[in-house]
């Protein structure tokens, strides 16, 4: 009997161990979620005159502009400030992979994930990316990204032709595995 009783007690202490590396790892995700929530990530044109902040998710928190960029016509400061706010939001999808996997390990390769979706998105090797991403954080100049001020698609002239939007990516499970993660935040 003895024996049967120290078996059950060991068990009942690997139950308890487990017990309390579960609420050890689900105090770690809550630090995740709120380092995640504090994302901020500035892109900046490359002639100075537009600013963006973009929080988690890719909401833009902040938009601001010189009085040069004022003075552009409307199709330029159009291109400018999408040009930056891509910079800028893809700036802040990084800096949340990067939380996410340090909290999740190689499990996922959520950044390698994000890094190479950014990759072919946006026309760059993903070595680039790569190294941007493991620079200090600092504001981000759009300075890479193309020059859109001279393109039509933003113009509203008769018989301009628009840009049809690419259909969206498909969904890698680094995405989804953050979607979920903003999504449990509502509930």
């Amino acid at each position: 009997m003895s024996t049967e009783f120290d078996d059950l007690v060991a068990e009942f202490e690997r139950f308890q161990e487990h017990g309390r590396k579960a609420e050890q790892r689900l105090a770690a995700y809550d630090g995740m979620r709120e380092e995640i929530a504090a994302v901020e990530a500035t892109a900046t044109s490359p002639d100075r005159s537009v600013t963006v902040t973009a929080g988690p998710g890719g909401a833009i928190k902040n938009l601001q502009f010189t009085e040069e960029a004022l003075r552009r016509g409307p199709q330029a400061l159009a291109a400018t400030v999408m040009a930056t706010i891509q910079t800028a939001v893809a700036e802040g999808a990084r800096r949340q992979a990067e939380t996410v996997q340090r909290y999740v390990g190689d499990d996922l390769n959520v950044l390698d994930q994000v890094l190479e979706t950014q990759a072919e998105m946006l026309g760059v090797p993903v070595e680039q990316l790569r190294a941007i991403t493991s620079a200090p954080p600092v504001a981000r100049r759009a300075a890479e990204e193309e020059d859109f001020a001279d393109r039509e698609f933003l113009s509203d002239k008769p018989g301009s032709a628009r840009a049809q939007a690419p259909p969206p990516p498909p969904v890698s499970q680094g995405e989804e595995f953050l979607r979920k993660l903003y999504d449990g935040e509502d509930h």
